[in-house]
């Protein structure tokens, strides 16, 4: 058996939405973001799929806006953390 390549974690098309949303790449290098991104990404729990169309039909709104203040969460403390690395 092999991983397909469509196999993801939901959780890094939300990282990265709400990375766009605060415009964080205009703020920081490249090398800040994936290191932000792997911070991140390592507070929040996987949640594999294999279709998009499978998240937003069959997760519960409820869930969903967990899953994004989870998300709004982690990147404030990764950036917290990341900020006092640099100083």
């Amino acid at each position: 058996m092999r991983i397909s390549d469509d196999i993801h974690n939901y959780y890094e098309k939300l990282v990265v939405q709400h990375f766009a949303a605060l415009k964080l790449e205009k703020k920081y290098e490249d090398d800040f973001i994936a290191d932000l991104t792997c911070v991140v990404l390592n507070q929040l729990p996987t949640r594999y799929i294999r279709h998009e169309v499978d998240m937003s039909f069959y997760l519960p709104a409820s869930e969903r806006f967990e899953m994004e203040n989870n998300v709004k969460v982690a990147i404030s403390k990764a950036l917290e953390f990341m900020k006092t690395q640099q100083a």
